[in-house]
């Protein structure tokens, strides 16, 4: 089963046929500039949000930081298989 729009009745009247190019021309542009508004907004929030959380990062006091010369564990947990015993050629 073969599902078969009918054929687009274009005018042959000249007017309406510019008029009608106008138009699709109008609502194209009318698009684009929502779209590129729409990725400026994008932009904006986006840089304002990574300016923010770098901002709040920053005041956050070194108490609540890792310390980098704090010592590192003894034990390292978890389960470990051996896949291979013997010498490893690199």
């Amino acid at each position: 089963m073969h599902f078969r729009l009918p054929p687009p009745r274009r005018s042959r009247h000249p007017l309406v046929r510019a008029l009608s190019l106008l138009i699709g021309i109008a609502v194209l542009g009318v698009l684009l500039v929502f779209g590129l508004a729409l990725a400026g907004v994008l932009l904006i929030g986006g840089g304002l949000w990574l300016a923010w959380r770098q901002w709040k990062r920053a005041r956050v006091p070194l108490s609540n930081m890792a310390r980098p010369n704090k010592p590192a564990p003894d034990v390292l947990e978890g389960e470990f298989v051996v896949i291979r015993q013997g010498p490893v050629a690199h």
